[in-house]
Formats: C-alpha cells, sequence, structure tokens
C-alpha cells in the first residue's frame, strides 16, 4: 500500500511539473527536453504504482520504463551540458540507457511467443546499478565542465537530477549486496523522486531563454509521436489480451483473438481517420512550437505548387497552391475589371466555377470591397457572423452571407493597390484563424498579386511583340512598295521628255513589269507562308552594270569601274541582290547632291569586293556603331523606313558576306559589299586583280 501510494504522488507530481513546463518550453530547448522528461517520470511511477496496488511485479515491464526514464534525464542533461563533454561519451551514455529498452522488448517477445527466455528479474537490479552510475557521471561531467561559478537555476537542477541518480545507487547498491531489493527503500522512493523533482522544476523555469540547439521539423515530431502513441497501444492491448487469456478459462484463446482482432480494427480506424491525425499535428504545433507553421516547409511546397504548371490556368493553380498552405477544401479567386468595375471570379479549385452555385461578380463600389481596400483586412466570415460589429457592420455579397461553407476572404494587394481576392472554404477542424494565419495570408496575399501581374505582364509584352512584328512586316511591305514606286516615278518624270524615243519605251515597259513583279510577289508572300528563295549562281558584274544602269537617271550619275577582266560569279539570288545593289546606289545619291558617286567591282583572294564611295556629308564612326544598321532609326525623316541597310547587311551575311563602312564627317563615304566567289563548273581559275 505504501508503495502504491509513494508511486502515485511521484506519477502526480511528475504530471504537474510536465504542465509547468510546457508552459515554459517556447523559451528554450531545455523546458522542452525537461517537459518530455517529466513525463516519462510519469508514466514510470504510474507504472509502480500499479504493479505495487496488484502485488505484481513483471521484470521486463520495470526494465522498459526504468530504461525509458533515464533515457530521458540524460537527454535532459545533454541540454544542460558544455560542449566540452566528449561526442563518444555522449553517446555510450544514451546507448546505455537505451539497451535495457531493447533488452526488456526482446524479452518479453520471448515470453509472449514462448521462443525463448531472457533473465529479467535476475539482471534488473545490475541494470538499474548501471543506469543510475550513468547518470551520477552525466551529472559531474557537467559540473566539472561547466563555467565557474555555477549559477542557482544549473544547481538546483543538477541536485534535482544528482539527488535522483544518488538514491538509486544507493538502493540498488544495497539490492545487490543483499541479493534482494528493500520494500521500505523501494516505496520511499517514489515520494523522494517527487520531492527531488521540485528543486529541478525551479531550476528550469527561472533558467533564462535559450535557442533552440537541434532543430526537429515537425514531421520528425509527428511520425515519431505516432509511432510511439502505436507502440504504446500495442503494448496495452498485448497485456489486455495475456489479461483475458489468462482469467478466460476455456474459452482464453478464443477471446483473447477477439480482444486483439477489436483492437486492431480500432486502431486501423483511427490511423485511416483524418481528424485523429490532424489533433496530433495541431497538439505538437501548438506546444512544442513557437510558430504555428513549419515555413519553411510550408513555403517550399507553396513556391513548388505555383510553379508546377499542373493547371494551364495560373489563376486556378494559385488557387490550389493557397488552399493548400490553409488544408482548405477549395477556394475561389476574384481578379479586379477596371473596365467593368467588378470583381470577376476568374477561377476557383478544385471545382470549375460553373460547377459552384450562385457565384457572382462583386462590384468595386461594393462595402466589403470599399473596407478590404481601406483597412487591408481579411475577413474571417465566422467571425463576422458571430460579431459583425467587429467588421462596422459592412454588407457582405449575397453568396458569402448565404454560404456557411466560405470562411475566409483574404485581399490580394499589389503596394496598396487592391487587384483582387480570394475565398477559402472552411479549413477541417481544429482550426481557428489566428494572428499568424493573418500573417501568412497577407504575405502569401502578396506573392499571389505579384504573380498575378508579372503574370498579365508577360501577357501584354506578348500582345505588344506580336503587334511590333506585324508593324515590322508592315514597315518592310512599305519599303518594298517604295521601291516600286521609286521605279515607276522615274517613268513618269522622263516620260514628257522621252515619250517619243523608242529606247525610253522599252526601257519603261522594263521597268514596270520589273515593278509587277515585285509587287505580284509581295501579294503571294501575304497570302501564304513565304518560302525562302534560293540562292543561285550569277554573274556580279553584270548585276552591277545593270543597277548602276537604272541609278542613271538619277543625279549624280555613278561611274562605274571592274577591275575584273573575266566574268566572276557569286551565290545570290538575283532579286534579291539586284534590290540590295540599288538601294545602296540611290543611298550614295541622295546623301550626295551635286558630287560624285563611284562604283568599283574587284575581286581578292577569293573574293568579290565592290564599293561604293560618295563625296557626301559622311558619317561619325559612333553613328555607323550605333545606328546606321538599326532597324527603324532613319535620318531621312518620314521619306525613310530606316530598314535598308539592315536589311543589306542581313542579306550579304546570309550568303557568308559582309558589310564594311568608312566614313567621316565631311569626307564621303566608301559602302564596301565583300562576297566569297562561286566556283562555276568548267571554269579557269583566273588571276587577282
Amino acid at each position: 500500500m505504501s508503495g502504491t501510494l509513494s508511486y502515485s504522488f511521484a506519477g502526480v507530481a511528475s504530471l504537474a511539473a510536465c504542465i509547468v513546463l510546457l508552459l515554459k518550453s517556447r523559451n528554450g530547448d531545455i523546458a522542452r527536453r525537461a517537459a518530455l522528461g517529466a513525463f516519462i517520470s510519469a508514466i514510470w511511477a504510474a507504472v509502480l504504482a500499479g504493479q505495487a496496488q496488484v502485488g505484481s511485479h513483471l521484470g521486463w515491464v520495470s526494465m522498459l520504463v526504468e530504461g525509458l526514464r533515464y533515457t530521458a534525464w540524460i537527454i535532459v542533461l545533454r541540454a544542460l551540458a558544455p560542449t566540452g563533454i566528449p561526442r563518444w561519451m555522449r553517446n555510450l551514455s544514451l546507448a546505455v540507457c537505451l539497451a535495457p529498452v531493447v533488452y526488456a522488448i526482446a524479452g518479453w517477445c520471448g515470453q509472449y511467443f514462448a521462443v525463448f527466455a531472457l533473465p529479467l528479474d535476475q539482471v534488473l537490479v545490475a541494470v538499474g546499478l548501471l543506469l543510475s552510475f550513468v547518470g551520477l557521471v552525466n551529472t559531474e561531467q557537467v559540473v566539472r565542465l561547466t563555467p565557474k561559478p555555477l549559477s542557482r537555476e544549473l544547481q538546483a537542477c543538477l541536485a534535482g537530477l544528482g539527488g535522483m541518480f544518488a538514491y538509486d545507487l544507493f538502493l540498488y547498491s544495497q539490492a545487490q549486496l543483499l541479493g534482494e531489493l528493500d520494500g521500505v527503500a523501494w516505496a520511499l522512493r517514489g515520494v523522494l523522486a517527487a520531492v527531488l523533482l521540485a528543486p529541478f522544476t525551479w531550476g528550469v523555469w527561472k533558467m533564462p531563454a535559450s535557442e533552440v540547439r537541434v532543430f526537429v521539423s515537425r514531421h520528425v515530431v509527428f511520425y515519431s509521436s505516432a509511432f510511439v502513441a502505436v507502440g504504446l497501444y500495442l503494448s496495452l492491448m498485448a497485456i489486455g489480451g495475456y489479461y483475458v487469456r489468462e482469467h478466460g478459462g476455456s474459452w482464453g484463446n478464443a477471446l483473447q483473438i477477439v480482444f486483439l482482432c477489436g483492437a486492431a480494427g480500432i486502431l486501423v480506424s483511427m490511423l485511416l481517420s483524418e481528424s485523429p491525425m490532424r489533433r496530433l499535428r495541431v497538439f505538437i504545433s501548438t506546444h512544442f512550437y513557437r510558430n504555428k507553421y513549419d515555413y519553411r516547409i510550408t513555403w517550399l511546397r507553396f513556391i513548388d505548387t505555383l510553379s508546377s504548371g499542373a493547371d494551364e490556368d495560373l489563376r486556378r493553380t494559385v488557387v490550389r497552391a493557397v488552399a493548400q498552405v490553409f488544408s482548405s477544401p477549395g477556394g475561389i479567386l476574384f481578379v479586379h475589371d477596371e473596365q467593368a468595375r467588378q470583381f470577376l471570379p476568374v477561377a476557383a479549385w478544385p471545382n470549375q466555377l460553373d460547377a459552384i452555385p450562385g457565384i457572382a461578380a462583386v462590384g468595386s463600389d461594393s462595402e466589403m470591397v470599399a473596407f478590404i481596400r481601406e483597412r487591408q483586412w481579411i475577413i474571417d466570415l465566422k467571425e463576422y457572423r458571430r460579431s459583425p460589429d467587429v467588421y462596422r457592420h459592412i454588407k457582405l455579397p449575397q453568396v458569402f452571407a448565404a454560404n456557411p461553407t466560405l470562411t475566409i476572404v483574404s485581399p490580394l494587394l499589389e503596394l496598396d493597390r487592391l487587384v483582387g481576392f480570394f475565398v477559402l472554404f472552411e479549413p477541417p477542424p481544429p482550426f481557428n484563424l489566428t494572428y499568424e494565419d493573418r500573417d501568412l495570408l497577407k504575405t502569401v496575399g502578396r506573392h499571389v498579386a505579384t504573380q498575378l501581374a508579372q503574370h498579365e505582364a508577360d501577357r501584354k509584352l506578348a500582345e505588344s511583340r506580336q503587334f511590333e512584328a506585324y508593324n515590322r512586316l508592315t514597315a518592310f511591305m512599305m519599303h518594298d512598295l517604295k521601291n516600286a514606286v521609286a521605279q515607276l516615278g522615274l517613268v513618269v518624270t522622263n516620260a514628257q521628255r522621252h515619250k517619243r524615243n523608242p529606247e525610253f519605251i522599252d526601257d519603261a515597259i522594263g521597268t514596270i513589269a520589273n515593278a509587277v513583279e515585285r509587287m505580284t510577289r509581295l501579294i503571294e508572300q501575304l497570302r501564304a507562308t513565304p518560302t525562302r528563295a534560293r540562292p543561285e549562281t550569277v554573274r556580279i558584274d553584270e548585276l552591277v552594270r545593270q543597277a548602276v544602269t537604272r541609278c542613271s537617271l538619277h543625279t549624280p550619275v555613278p561611274t562605274l569601274t571592274v577591275a575584273i577582266d573575266e566574268p566572276v560569279h557569286v551565290l545570290a539570288d538575283p532579286e534579291r541582290f539586284a534590290a540590295v545593289l540599288d538601294h545602296v546606289l540611290r543611298n550614295a545619291q541622295d546623301a550626295t547632291p551635286g558630287g560624285r558617286v563611284t562604283v568599283h567591282l574587284g575581286r581578292m583572294q577569293g573574293e568579290v569586293t565592290l564599293v561604293v564611295r560618295d563625296t557626301g556629308a559622311g558619317m561619325d564612326a559612333e553613328f555607323i556603331r550605333e545606328r546606321l544598321f538599326r532597324p527603324f532609326d532613319s535620318t531621312k525623316g518620314s521619306k525613310g523606313m530606316g530598314i535598308g541597310a539592315y536589311q543589306v547587311r542581313e542579306y550579304v551575311q546570309t550568303l557568308g558576306g559582309r558589310v564594311e563602312v568608312q566614313s567621316s564627317p565631311g569626307d564621303g563615304t566608301a559602302f564596301s559589299i565583300i562576297l566569297p566567289l562561286a566556283s562555276v563548273p568548267g571554269a579557269q581559275p583566273a588571276a587577282a586583280s
């Protein structure tokens, strides 16, 4: 009877110490470990009190709880210990404390399944003596290696733990000498443990807050706690099954099977149910961590969902990412439409918008929108239904007021501009919207607003690029049409003076035919996908002579010098290359009013060089480098498109050639086109000129 009262008192004291230390657990790692040690001590005391009450002593049970108790206190000492304690001693001490736990479980399994038998009661005293010795050694290490003087808080902690270890050493040493445990000393052990727990608890409570030295993620704590709970449940069910078999008479075995099957069914139903697992997560987050969320895991999952691209619609992905953060079953996204002056529902998850009844647009002038825009608050619809005065009795849209499953309305803010809001369905219980949830909602909302704004900017940029491509196409068309119009304009200009000349008539018809052909080809390119013209072997000297002849109708009339004795061939499309030559010559004529334009065609080391030189105003080096070949940048004002030089360089480069420009202000310009020579079958190689 004395043992029952003594260990019951120890259990109550340990449980009270655990509760007190849990209140302090947010301030540091030591308090958390101490609370765990007190909780395991409460289990230890409850088990020993039960054994004393029934008068039955199971060796494996006693060894199991003793090993767990010492393991918990060694972990506490590791938190109190300075870093100077050798690592091998820390690990060895923990291994010695865990060894009896493994030994006890193995011994129970051998007895239960009648496979083997381990000595349990016989080694219990030796195990207790070893554990108390390890506890005192670790306590001595903390005292010896901690910088002096020791604080009062640390002295109290070490006095409490050291006193328990010292008494256990005395108890088991006496039992080792006498051959059995002393009943009075064993019963007094519970009271002494409860008394010594008081200075330890006071020391931890007064100890300054410390940073967590070892981070243990919520996932590890959750699965470890679930594993321990399942293990304890199975152990209790095994003890219950053993009791049923021993006291069930002839029906003992059958009743044991029924009992164990029922216990297994209850365990499976609890594991498959979401509610107990959720409540365990909430309990762990509330009592063992400063923050409700593991922000590293939460934010990584949020970003991973946003960037996954699982849904083609980014807005639907946004709703899914936000809902997953709060374990909400779904949500709806509203985005502001400036033209309609409304917040339109644009996406929902997991259901489509059409599957949600009553969803409608919310006007920009509604009371809810005005309240969110002004206060930048998150509206807890459950709180609104209880206390609408908190939200100034604003009038909610009908869909929010009539749908009790909608819980949260959170704004999407880009800087201070309200670009939308999302509505979440009620997360599974237990869930209460706290300040931490609100802060996370605001942060997530701003990130989502930025993401949506970026998406909209990308869409507008894509449209702008499409219009830019269209404008470029139009500019190229106008450039080709301008060249054709210039050809026809020359015919009209010279018609009055030369219309009686048969040669002029022939040349005019040829010019008109060329303009018609170029415009027809342009129309065909607009009707279908243009096909790239295939280059062919052409005589560049003939193309240059023809271009000079065409441009001779303008002033100054270009003069041609061909420093090549034999025909020279290049690979090019005759029409496009002729257009390139016309453009270079006309640019030289436009830049040289009253001056001279000369054209020189030569050959050097497998290349042909065409140089068009004028005596015009010239260009500086910066203009040549920065503006000459930039498309849509013209010095001719409304008369030019600014793409001629760009087209010349791009086409020459496609032929494997290059364009070089030499010019300086007041000294004219030399525009050079260098192309590789094309080999003609059967032709004899010519010497370089």
